[in-house]
């Protein structure tokens, strides 16, 4: 089965007309996108969108054998000509089955918003399941079927991947990608990167896929350090690259601290964007949740983990840093970063990058700036890929 992206944008495409924006800016050429529509084998058009039978004949394919047009848009989509010899767009009610002559069946997928989504088995028995823009599957029951390509809003709806994952209907082998990009998509290449960190990417208009070849989606590196200095947004990049996975397992190393109003509201801001499925465990023993199996681990941050070990081993107390103090932390960083290089779990960890700023005036905050930057630098070096946070752009380092 085969699958024809005539076009991979929002309803109003991308550029939007008049828009000033810094995505529209830059999504010119290859990168624009008109709205997303589907050709599957010839035979079945998923939404008929204003320019199809020329985005048809510049992906080199025709219409006219089309025996089915699908709408999966909330509303009927904008006012368009039907040409001649297609038929009139229709929508399946939510969970019957259409079975085609030409030996595909689609059945309409329940969804948490306006729309329909629609899962589709070619005569090969691929799958592929395609979602509406905003919507995200309702409903969903474990285990599921796994789909050998998806094609979803991943921008606006990340977590729509998340339940896909957390019943097994997107295992490792599927081939998820965006569509309905607009200009709330990051422009150029950070869409790209964005989509990497989730097990995604995102295609050309025109592109055809071969449904379950496997396509080029990247793998998620299981071990990943976000760095960056205060307020840089680093929490926001580590939170978002786990928003398309289940059960994700927080684990927040700076306590409650009793009595601290400041604190108290930083931790009710992350906690409010995280996804409601996340847990959340507050501790310091990284060690033994490195060593488990388990979903993956949200580590925020070493730079809080290695002040409590500092409290631990007394260093900030030069008698007691030069009376085994000092090596007592340096075998904590040890054992922290043998765990992480035999850990099975994925892991997105953050930590502070102070090196480069105003140098601390007292022996022990420059005690603490050395032992940080050792750490973060141990750290990165058994990580697959370390992003560098700067005024709310990640600079990949590695990876």
């Amino acid at each position: 089965m085969d699958v024809t992206l005539l076009g991979t944008g929002d309803p109003a495409g991308l550029p939007r007309p008049d828009c000033p924006c810094a995505a529209c800016a830059v999504a010119q050429g290859a990168g624009a996108r008109a709205a997303t529509s589907l050709l599957v084998d010839g035979a079945l058009l998923f939404d008929l969108t204003p320019g199809a039978v020329f985005a048809a004949a510049r992906a080199g394919h025709s219409l006219t054998g089309v025996r089915q047009v699908l709408l999966s848009h909330p509303h009927e989509g904008p006012a368009v000509e039907v040409p001649a010899g297609l038929p009139q767009p229709g929508r399946v009610p939510d969970g019957r089955e259409l079975a085609l002559l030409t030996g595909h069946r689609v059945r309409a997928v329940a969804m948490d918003a306006p729309g329909t989504g629609y899962a589709v088995t070619g005569p090969d028995g691929r799958r592929l399941l395609y979602l509406p823009p905003g919507g995200a599957p309702a409903g969903l029951e474990e285990p599921a079927d796994r789909y050998d390509l998806v094609l979803a809003d991943l921008v606006g709806r990340p977590d729509a991947l998340a339940r896909l994952r957390a019943v097994g209907a997107v295992g490792p082998a599927t081939d998820v990608v965006a569509v309905h990009v607009g200009h709330d998509a990051p422009p150029g290449r950070e869409l790209d990167r964005r989509l990497a960190a989730a097990g995604a990417r995102a295609v050309p208009d025109g592109t055809t896929l071969a449904v379950g070849d496997g396509g080029e989606a990247p793998g998620v590196p299981r071990r990943t350090l976000v760095l960056g200095g205060a307020r840089s947004g680093k929490s926001v990049e580590a939170e978002r690259r786990l928003e398309s996975f289940p059960d994700v397992l927080y684990v927040a190393t700076g306590g409650s601290r009793g009595g601290d109003t400041e604190w108290a509201a930083r931790v009710s801001a992350h906690r409010e964007r995280r996804p409601g499925s996340w847990r959340t465990t507050e501790t310091c023993d990284l060690v033994p949740l490195l060593a488990e199996d388990g979903p993956p681990l949200l580590v925020d941050c070493l730079s809080l983990w290695l002040t409590d070990v500092m409290d631990a081993v007394g260093a900030w107390d030069d008698a007691q840093w030069a009376d085994g103090g000092e090596r007592a932390l340096r075998e904590r960083v040890r054992e922290l970063t043998a765990a992480v290089r035999a850990t099975r779990r994925t892991v997105v960890a953050v930590s502070n990058e102070v090196g480069s700023g105003i140098v601390p005036a007292t022996a022990s905050g420059r005690r603490y700036r050395d032992e940080l930057g050792r750490l973060n630098a141990a750290f990165a070096g058994e990580c697959e890929q370390v992003v560098l946070v700067v005024a709310g752009q990640a600079l990949v380092l590695r990876g």
